[in-house]
């Protein structure tokens, strides 16, 4: 039997049997994933099979909507290390400063060059890369998302924090470092408050915040430029009275809040919670400017992506989801977490 054939089976049986995991489950669970998997329609292209057939080195590569962002470095790293393990060329790829319509042309032009065995996207925005996705998948190029995810296309699993839940754990978290009745205003900030994945952050968020008696101002758009970042983060405090938390969305809007904080003389009287563990994330968390963040570790988003495609393509394992979940780091644990730049 031929790795496509195999294959074929392999994920109807598996879309079967995830449909059954996640009506059991409910509460928890990655609810989003392509529709088409389950429907068995995705086919091998034929130069991918001669590629596994002849014994040849495939050819996965990891398109991260800004390489530039320090958010990238730890990816990179759990790629490299899956790909030197399982033995396949890896890279990542992706355009500086997350321009979408550089991403699918470079991504279209690997399409029609042939030049990849297996993709997985990070995208800035999800209907942006909807129709270049659909591409990969009727060439018959195997496609995930991780990172950031795109829902309702032809991605054929998600590898990644589930970016709603992981808003609400963060907005949940908060209230409880507040105490019970707190009142007030909470500052939102992202760096890019117009993605996908920041969308779903922010309304996790809210959803999180739901009956607190806490007032949401955001989320404000800072951009990923450092001084531009902090800037806006300026701006917008000054204009603003009674707040008691700042809440960033991503590495470079909590950065920027924290320094806020911290060079504003507010620590301590402003709470300032965020997402990711940069190293001067920690040195905030550990001089006491912040509360907490969320670790979504990108390193094993990077190992896992490369681990999906790699598993399906060389030994016919289903392409399945993969929940990288999302650890909270405060002063407490933050000697045992991993910083990721």
């Amino acid at each position: 039997m031929s790795v496509r054939t195999r294959s074929r089976r392999l994920m109807a049986w598996a879309a079967l049997a995830v449909a059954g995991a996640l009506a059991l489950s409910g509460c928890g669970a990655i609810t989003s994933g392509s529709a088409t998997e389950s429907d068995g329609g995705f086919q091998l292209a034929d130069y991918i099979q001669k590629r596994i057939d002849d014994g040849e080195t495939l050819r996965i590569k990891l398109s991260y909507h800004d390489p530039s962002l320090a958010f990238a470095t730890p990816i990179k790293a759990g790629m490299e290390k899956a790909g030197e393990e399982l033995g396949v060329d890896v890279q990542l790829i992706g355009p500086t400063g997350g321009d979408a319509a550089k991403q699918v042309s470079e991504l279209q032009t690997l399409i029609q060059q042939q030049a990849v065995d297996g993709l997985a996207v990070s995208s800035a925005s999800s209907d942006a890369l909807k129709p270049v996705i659909a591409q990969a998948y009727e060439a018959g190029i195997p496609i995930i998302s991780f990172n950031t995810d795109n829902p309702d296309s032809d991605q054929m699993a998600f590898v990644g924090q589930d970016l709603t839940g992981s808003g609400q754990s963060q907005a949940e978290e908060l209230v409880s470092v507040l105490g019970e009745g707190a009142t007030g205003k909470v500052v939102v900030f992202s760096l890019d408050t117009g993605a996908g994945w920041s969308h779903d952050r922010f309304s996790g968020f809210e959803a999180g915040l739901e009956g607190s008696g806490l007032e949401i101002v955001g989320p404000v758009n800072v951009g990923n430029e450092p001084s531009a970042a902090y800037n806006t983060v300026e701006s917008t405090m000054a204009g603003q009275s009674d707040v008691v938390a700042i809440a960033g969305l991503d590495c470079c809007s909590t950065t920027a809040g924290a320094k806020w904080v911290d060079q504003s003389g507010n620590a301590g009287k402003v709470t300032m919670v965020g997402f990711d563990l940069l190293s001067s994330t920690a040195d905030y968390i550990d001089d006491g400017v912040m509360a907490f963040t969320i670790s979504q570790n990108p390193t094993e988003q990077g190992y896992q992506a490369v681990k999906v495609l790699a598993d399906f393509l060389i030994d016919g394992t289903p392409i399945d989801n993969v929940d990288t979940g999302a650890q909270f780091i405060t002063k407490a644990n933050l000697a045992d977490a991993t910083v990721e730049d």
